[in-house]
């Protein structure tokens, strides 16, 4: 199906108050919308259309085509629009000008967005970071280092603001001072997970936070996957960091596919579960990458990335430790380590270990997991 052609224009309430309209109406879904939007022009037309030819021209039941001529809505529009005025938050209908380009590419836009935080900027690239909501400190910090790659060279990040790799490649972004995009699968109102309120006020401040579904929309299995085509179809390419073959960032991929989007995979451990579904990603002809610049390179994109100081390993340093400290801190990785291999490693006696290993991790900078294995934990700002 062909994208819409709209001449785009900033609207003002009056003008999306339509949209909404038709939005709310229930059973009307956005790929008929799409056709009747296309048939009759606008929202108001719609409005005024008969049922035999809405039931035409949108391919809908009678019944839905009824609603829409007497107007009977899943929530009442004005007050929608009220609730979302009060916290601050935008709606913003298809032909509207802030409404993201790429999205209406795809063959079921939403109608309309609720949006919290800055504007998206119209020119702005974005890269979906997506993965394990369980994700291991390795998935973890390789999705920040990517996103904060990207960031820095002017590439926006969009994710899902859930816990593990998508919480950690907003943190990235943050951290690179780019434009980083949160699409939720709830209402523009509900802050979920809850872990995540500090990160959501972080997006908020210095990025946007989208969502199709209206207000105090619970968060619903379903909706989760209905969310995932807006946050490739706001994106150039996407990447897979650690996923399980049955994992919703491996639907992400296939949307993004379909959308003509780049596919990005991050390799692991063969031994990892999680590694199973960006290791399938990459046998299906995904491109393996394990740093930004090798997704700058293959989208074309200039970059020039900087270190912050970081040492070999590309670790940050870590100010205010003690040199004992320090040296079992830079012992551990991503991947759990025993603590008889940290005594090799170090040479330190097995008392002075579990003393150190106490201290970083009452400094949150190590994470002891069963079996007496420990972890460099994962830093977020």
């Amino acid at each position: 199906m062909p994208p819409f052609h709209f001449e785009m224009t900033k609207n003002s309430p009056r003008d999306i108050f339509p949209w909404l309209c038709l939005y709310l109406v229930s059973g009307v879904g956005n790929v008929a919308c799409r056709k009747l939007i296309e048939h009759f022009g606008s929202p108001e037309e719609i409005f005024r259309g008969s049922v035999p030819e809405l039931m035409e021209a949108g391919e809908i039941r009678e019944g839905v085509a009824r609603k829409i001529t007497r107007k009977v809505f899943s929530i009442d529009p004005e007050q929608e629009m009220k609730r979302a005025e009060k916290i601050g938050a935008n709606i913003i209908p298809f032909p509207d000008s802030s409404y993201p380009s790429l999205l209406r590419e795809i063959h079921d836009p939403p109608v309309i967005l609720y949006a919290r935080g800055k504007p998206i900027p119209p020119r702005q690239e974005f890269v979906a970071v997506v993965g394990s909501r369980n994700a291991t400190e390795y998935g973890k910090r390789t999705a920040q280092k990517i996103a904060l790659g990207l960031a820095e060279n002017g590439i926006g990040i969009s994710s899902g603001l859930a816990r593990g790799v998508d919480a950690a490649a907003h943190w990235g972004c943050l951290r690179g001072r780019g434009f980083t995009i949160a699409v939720l699968g709830t209402g523009i109102d509900i802050r979920y997970p809850r872990s995540n309120e500090k990160l959501f006020d972080r997006v908020l401040g210095q990025g946007a936070v989208i969502s199709d579904f209206p207000m105090g929309t619970a968060p619903e299995p379903k909706n989760f996957p209905m969310r995932n085509r807006i946050i490739s179809g706001v994106s150039r390419g996407i990447v897979v960091v650690e996923a399980t073959r049955q994992s919703g960032s491996l639907i992400t991929a296939g949307l993004a596919l379909e959308q003509g989007r780049d596919v990005f995979a991050v390799p692991g451990s063969i031994d990892s579960f999680k590694s199973r579904g960006p290791h399938f990603l990459i046998k299906q002809g995904a491109k393996l990458v394990e740093h930004a610049e090798d997704i700058l390179s293959e989208i074309g994109w200039p970059y020039a990335l900087e270190n912050h100081g970081e040492d070999e390993n590309g670790e940050m340093p870590v100010p205010g430790l003690e040199p004992d400290e320090d040296r079992v801190f830079k012992c551990l990785g991503p991947y759990p380590m025993h603590i008889d291999e940290i005594i090799r490693s170090t040479g330190y006696a097995p008392g002075e270990i579990s003393s150190i290993l106490t201290r970083l991790e009452l400094m949150g900078l190590a994470v002891q997991m069963p079996g007496m294995m420990f972890v460099k934990a994962q830093r977020e700002e």
